[in-house]
């Protein structure tokens, strides 16, 4: 058997490469993978989805094995989030803890974690990188909080997971957003009377420079007078 292993987009694969190249050389019927690929992978719409083809080269019979998004891709979908933040201080999206374990239950398979707890866990380490609050707290909070105990009945199963809906959620990002600006704006005034100052330091330092550099002027000679002669005795 041959094996073909690529990343396509959920529902959107198409004969072109990567698939195409590598399908060509085999008399595989392309379109035929392509359609089987994208009714398997149709409703990870968005995100890139791995796939591996085993290819029997003799008997062209093949079978198609979707595995699962990465887990930061998992995330960005249920957020509806393009990407994450580039700075770990700067939050772009708040998520409850339902999602979070939603997706460690999605991922369990794929995860280093080797039980849903660990793996939600890990779920939420992938949203301290991006940037994203679960809560409204840091997540390495909430990690904390299940440690203690906290969620254990939802990671259970007993207990239903609830999840906000898309309103909330757009809410969320909206309000973070506008803190990250006020953040940014901040930053940028900051940045400015600190240029400012050095600014105005450099040119106090270059003043007094310049002033001990000064020639020291001489003060003017007193004019001498000339001596007065003593009249000559019996004069």
């Amino acid at each position: 058997m041959e094996k073909i292993s690529t990343l396509v987009e959920g529902g959107k694969a198409t004969a072109g490469p990567p698939l195409g190249p590598k399908l060509g050389p085999l008399g595989i019927n392309i379109g035929d993978v392509v359609n089987k690929i994208n009714e398997k992978t149709k409703d990870m719409a968005g995100i890139k989805v791995p796939v591996t083809l085993s290819i029997d080269p003799k008997t062209k019979e093949y079978e198609i094995e979707v595995g699962t998004p990465s887990v930061s891709s998992l995330i960005k979908k249920e957020l509806n989030l393009k990407s994450g933040a580039g700075n770990q201080k700067m939050h772009v999206a708040d998520m409850s803890v339902d999602r979070a374990i939603k997706i460690a239950k999605v991922k369990l398979d794929g995860l280093l974690s080797y039980n849903i707890k660990s793996a939600v866990k890990e779920v939420l380490g992938a949203c301290v990188s991006m940037g994203i609050l679960v809560e409204g707290k840091d997540a390495r909070e909430i990690q904390k909080e299940i440690d203690n105990g906290k969620y254990a009945k939802k990671i259970s199963g007993e207990q239903d997971l609830v999840f906000w809906d898309n309103a909330k959620l757009e809410q969320r990002k909206s309000e973070l957003q506008e803190v990250i600006k006020e953040a940014k704006k901040k930053a940028e005034e900051e940045e400015a009377a600190r240029a400012a100052e050095e600014e105005a330091e450099a040119a106090e330092e270059k003043e007094e420079v310049e002033e001990e550099e000064k020639p020291v002027e001489e003060a003017p000679k007193a004019e001498e007078k000339p001596a007065e002669e003593k009249p000559e005795e019996g004069k």
